[in-house]
């Protein structure tokens, strides 16, 4: 009886740390964006058309000398990039890079490292959605370590600040973005880097 009260208790005290932290990584996704960032240059982590399109008014705006849009999958260019956001990227195609190596959030830092020294970047907006905001800081202060990171969190519809935690859905998601967080943290991630950094202009050429 007493090996299994010792167990118990055991387990409580992980689920009430495990707890614990998910209060405090819900805190810093809950964090809001920056009214009017400036940076040299701003990086777009893709997995939603509302983080493309923030990028590119961010750049638009004047936010940003340069844009890079991180973790292009298939054959997709700016132009379809640009259809999907719902906004015309022609006019800023000089400026901006499509990165098309990054098949994770650790490529993805990988890939901004690799064109952030290139451009002599030294400092970036960092563009992604506001529950995947804390897992990309630790990657790219890990893989960028002093350039100044502006995060600017994009926060989907229907999941604007804690109203994602009203559906089993959106506790799904958090739950396993913060499992995701907790493995950066400890630096598992970086056991698998993933494919290198694949840079291309939007506007023809190679890099």
């Amino acid at each position: 009886m007493r090996a299994v009260r010792r167990a118990a208790w055991g387990l409580a005290a992980l689920a009430a740390a495990w707890l614990a932290g998910f209060a405090w990584f819900l805190t810093l996704a809950a964090r809001p964006a920056p009214v009017a960032p400036h940076a040299q240059g701003i990086v777009a982590l893709t997995g939603g058309a509302d983080r493309v399109r923030t990028a590119l008014r961010l750049l638009d705006a004047g936010a940003g000398q340069d844009l890079l849009v991180s973790g292009i999958g298939g054959g997709a260019d700016l132009a379809d990039l640009g259809r999907r956001a719902g906004f015309d990227p022609a006019p800023l195609a000089i400026r901006i890079t499509l990165g098309r190596g990054a098949v994770s959030t650790v490529g993805n830092a990988r890939e901004a490292a690799s064109w952030a020294r290139a451009a002599h970047i030294h400092s970036l907006i960092l563009v992604t959605a506001f529950y995947h905001m804390p897992r990309a800081l630790i990657e790219f202060r890990r893989a960028l370590p002093g350039l100044r990171l502006i995060p600017y969190p994009v926060r989907p519809r229907g999941m604007r600040r804690w109203d994602g935690l009203r559906s089993w859905a959106g506790i799904k998601l958090m739950s396993e973005e913060y499992m995701k967080f907790l493995a950066a943290r400890l630096g598992l991630t970086t056991l698998f880097p993933g494919p290198g950094p694949k840079l291309r202009p939007a506007r023809g050429g190679a890099r």
